[in-house]
């Protein structure tokens, strides 16, 4: 029994290890053509595919800190747009 747990556990876990490499990939190709655009915008392009910071960070070439002040940054500007 616990044989079979630690199968399931290992696939689980070569799974996930793949959708993050997927994820991983088709954030850098959404951002590739943006390479003169600002951090702000990357961050809000890839917010659109609900990355956590750490992957936006290891996408773009910055700090999670970086992408989480770009992404508040973002927000303020959307709203002074708004008024």
């Amino acid at each position: 029994m616990k044989g079979k747990n630690l199968i399931a556990r290992d696939e689980q876990a070569k799974s996930m290890n793949a959708d993050k490499s997927v994820r991983l990939m088709l954030g850098y190709l959404c951002i590739a053509n943006e390479a003169e655009a600002s951090l702000v915008r990357k961050v809000q392009i890839l917010d659109r595919f609900e990355l956590p910071d750490a992957e936006i960070a290891q996408i773009c070439g910055y700090s999670t800190q970086s992408i989480t002040n770009a992404r508040s940054l973002g927000k303020k500007q959307s709203n002074a747009n708004k008024k």
